[in-house]
């Protein structure tokens, strides 16, 4: 096989009838052979023979251009999408998962349970580590925790199956889309440069940002903010009670993805209870379209 067939790009903005059932029957773009390494951030515009496709499509699809060149506003109500990043866009659990494990290991030298660990997403790390490890300096527990991370996850940043697809229609369509989220900023960018994205969003709001987390509104108001839109003109969506909470707290409708591994159906309660639920990526088109 050669190098090349290696290689698949899904990454091509949907056409003008894309629609969730066609979304919903597109590869999974979080194949490993999909992304690209984040040493090799920009390939060349002309590749060799045998060599991958380019992971930027912006640069030969205009409606993955950078942001300033947004289609005009939807006619509809909602105009801009906030999005979680980790369990919602991007696939890190197990990565994340086993992170915690390596750390409970070094400190504890035993595992722990992994539902958990799963209720803990969507929580500042900091804050998670010092509930865990009030006996064990905070630093060097992040230290553990972040330096294993970093030494795995170049190779283990996915998105889930047709997020790209659907981002790249949100796009086209005209949304104003962001990012809210409780990794730190480095972290955050480098894996969006890794997965070809760090063009796509106008707005990123990360821990670094605030020292008022979710689930208080402060992160999701300061991406209405950045994005020039007010709450009734956005959609939260997110896959743990701290961004179904944060969404509610900041007075916007929230939507819960359906490949959540932290939100139990006895969270679903009062500020946490979703407006919508979604099982696949393609059904925000839906909703989008009703509101």
């Amino acid at each position: 096989m050669s190098k090349k067939d290696k290689f698949t790009d899904f990454s091509q903005t949907p056409p003008a009838g894309f629609t969730a059932s066609t979304l919903t029957a597109l590869p999974h773009a979080s194949s490993p052979t999909s992304l690209r390494s984040a040493s090799a951030s920009r390939l060349p515009e002309t590749a060799s023979p045998g060599s991958p496709p380019s992971r930027h499509p912006e640069s030969q699809n205009p409606s993955l251009a950078s942001p300033a060149s947004r289609h005009p506003d939807p006619a509809g109500r909602i105009k801009a999408v906030l999005f979680d990043y980790d369990g919602t866009v991007g696939d890190t659990n197990q990565l994340v998962i086993d992170s915690w494990q390596h750390t409970f290991m070094t400190i504890r030298g035993r595992r722990t349970d992994d539902e958990l660990l799963y209720h803990t997403f969507g929580e500042p790390l900091r804050e998670t580590m010092a509930r865990f490890f009030p006996e064990h300096d905070l630093e060097d527990a992040l230290r553990i925790y972040r330096d294993w991370q970093a030494a795995q996850d170049q190779n283990r940043w996915y998105l889930f199956p047709g997020m790209r697809q659907l981002i790249g229609e949100l796009r086209r369509r005209g949304y104003r889309m962001g990012i809210v989220t409780s990794r730190t900023r480095d972290s955050l960018e480098r894996a969006l440069v890794y997965l070809g994205m760090e063009d796509t969003f106008s707005a990123i709001v990360t821990c670094d940002d605030t020292t008022v987390h979710k689930p208080e509104p402060e992160p999701a108001l300061i991406g209405l903010e950045k994005l020039d839109v007010s709450a009734n003109q956005a959609l939260f969506v997110g896959d743990t009670h701290y961004d179904m909470g944060c969404a509610h707290n900041a007075g916007i409708e929230a939507v819960l993805v359906g490949w959540s591994r932290s939100m139990r159906p006895e969270d679903k309660v009062g500020i946490y209870r979703p407006d919508y639920e979604i099982k696949n990526a393609g059904e925000l088109l839906e909703i989008l379209e009703k509101c």
